[in-house]
């Protein structure tokens, strides 16, 4: 009876904080005006292989279903997201839209990631433009805010100013030894140097040239900065970059920096790439993003442009975690307890009413002593007290269970009053 690896089962505990960052999520949503949906759990696999090619297969649960069909479940949001937009022939552009939700990925469970797991997703599809880039990046510093995550940077960068320093170093503008020095790019922020060298130069790539770009991978800092560090002259892309600094800085996002180690690991990247993270987390990215025009048009929509981002749930409730986040499961307010069996009656009627009055209340299930009752209501703001002598007189004993105050208070004023009695706002 053991779960298949790399699944899990989410407690209440992990399911309240699931709830609260999706709870933020929303209200930013609609702050930003973002429509929310849910698209299919289920795609077809070469509708995934559209977006990443037949590689994929590696990485995602797929199967062949009762009309044969080879399906997959969702590894992400945006295959899902831009299949859709593509479909909807009249959806007014741009078109921003939002989801949350759990994806699939077969790859080796990690902390804060297993092979099912959370995901905030945001796309904006329409016209290319630097504004979608900036409300992008704009969203998720203000979602972490709204999170109180604290400690969080945004690493920018562009596709195709790295790709141009490439074809530049190298004299070439292969497309494979482009995608081949992305991934030695990637490679830097989780492995040696002297490794990556020696593995690279077994490729046949030349030493002074690797380091000459691994060097420049690691230059950080502002626009104003990066350009006493390296000459941005002669690159397009460099003036993109600059305005999308000017961009962010007039919409008052100032935990960003430009980082040329940032290139994002899928090939239809075309453009602003970027991630955030968690200065004081060794988990890694919170969120990755950037611009994806050529996706849409792989669906058969080459009008249409796409820019988004997407975070996984788990590793930002780590780190909200880290920094101490309480526990936010909603204790009850009032637990009515009864004293002896013949006043279980009029204490569950009492329970029914409050919460017919939307106030969260517990009462004992086992008829267990008054004693173990007590024990149970420690985590209650008060505990309604059904004694025979007082309910016979129409009272019930309020007791405040922070302070242990008590006082006898009418039942029809507990109904009539109840939240000024027990301090619900």
């Amino acid at each position: 009876m053991n779960l298949p690896r790399g699944m899990k089962d989410f407690e209440t505990d992990e399911q309240t904080k699931l709830e609260f960052v999706r709870t933020k999520f929303l209200e930013t949503c609609k702050i930003f005006g973002f429509s929310f949906m849910d698209p299919s759990p289920i795609e077809l696999v070469s509708v995934i292989e559209a977006k990443s090619g037949p590689a994929i297969r590696d990485e995602i649960y797929f199967f062949t279903d009762k009309g044969e069909r080879e399906v997959a479940l969702r590894f992400d949001f945006t295959v899902g997201l831009t299949r859709y937009v593509v479909e909807q022939k009249s959806l007014k552009l741009p078109a921003k839209i939002a989801a949350f939700g759990g994806v699939w990925r077969y790859d080796e469970p990690q902390k804060g990631r297993y092979r099912y797991f959370h995901q905030w997703d945001l796309e904006i599809y329409g016209k290319p433009s630097l504004e979608s880039d900036a409300e992008i990046i704009e969203f998720t510093s203000k979602f972490f805010s709204r999170l109180n995550l604290k400690g969080v940077t945004i690493h920018i960068s562009h596709r195709k100013l790295v790709e141009a320093v490439v074809n530049k170093v190298f004299e070439s503008d292969d497309p494979r030894l482009v995608s081949d020095i992305f991934r030695a790019i990637d490679k830097i922020q989780k492995k040696r140097k002297d490794e990556i060298l020696q593995e690279y130069q077994a490729k046949g790539y030349a030493k002074e040239k690797l380091e000459k770009i691994l060097e420049f991978s690691k230059i950080r800092g502002a626009p104003e900065q990066v350009e006493k560090e390296f000459d941005m002259a002669a690159i397009p892309a460099w003036m993109e970059l600059k305005e999308l600094f000017s961009s962010l800085k007039n919409r008052g996002v100032e935990n960003v920096t430009v980082n040329f180690g940032i290139v994002r690991g899928l090939d239809y990247y075309s453009g602003v790439v970027f991630e955030a993270f968690d200065v004081k987390s060794e988990v890694g990215a919170l969120v990755g993003g950037g611009r994806y025009d050529s996706l849409p048009k792989a669906f058969g929509r080459d009008d249409i442009g796409a820019t988004g981002v997407a975070g996984g749930v788990e590793r930002i409730i780590l780190s909200l975690e880290s920094q101490g986040m309480q526990s936010l499961e909603q204790k009850p307010v009032v637990s009515v307890l009864f004293v002896n069996e013949q006043m279980l009656k009029p204490a569950v009627g009492i329970a029914s009413r409050l919460r017919q009055m939307d106030i969260p209340t517990e009462i004992d299930l086992l008829g267990r002593p008054f004693k173990k009752q007590m024990e149970n209501a420690t985590n209650s703001k008060f505990a309604i007290i059904v004694a025979p002598k007082e309910y016979a007189e129409r009272q019930v004993l309020v007791k405040n269970m922070d302070d242990g105050t008590e006082k006898l208070v009418h039942i029809d004023l507990i109904f009539s009053d109840a939240n000024s009695l027990l301090g619900i706002s």
